[in-house]
């Protein structure tokens, strides 16, 4: 059974830095896709950033040159570093694996950007 948890969420001032990982347990090899997604309240799950086992990236227009997202095979890691975070940033993330057909999903952490 696969199993992603995520980390790095919080509440942080507009401006402000934040890094979420997410770390997955079970049966998962070199995923072909690793993501994060987000979801504020009222609003569907939207995408954020991916990136492929060949490290090609695709960014929500809105984030490009704040958001980078890599990722850690060996650890089975993906992670968003988050820069100049803005109040429309927050939402809840979830970080996606897809490998083998199959999508797994974290279970969300809160990033909330507020004074």
């Amino acid at each position: 059974q696969v199993q992603l948890v995520e980390s790095g969420g919080g509440l942080v001032q507009p401006g402000g830095s934040l890094r979420l990982s997410c770390t997955a347990s079970g049966s998962i090899f070199n995923p072909n896709v690793m993501g994060w997604y987000r979801q504020a309240p009222g609003n569907q799950r939207d995408l954020v950033a991916t990136m492929t086992s060949s490290g090609r990236t695709n960014y929500k227009d809105s984030v490009k040159g704040r958001f980078t997202i890599s990722r850690d095979n060996a650890k089975k890691t993906v992670y968003l570093q988050m820069n100049s975070l803005k109040p429309e940033d927050t939402a809840v993330y979830y970080c996606l694996f897809g490998s083998g057909g199959n999508n797994y999903w974290g279970q969300g952490t809160q990033v909330t950007v507020s004074s």
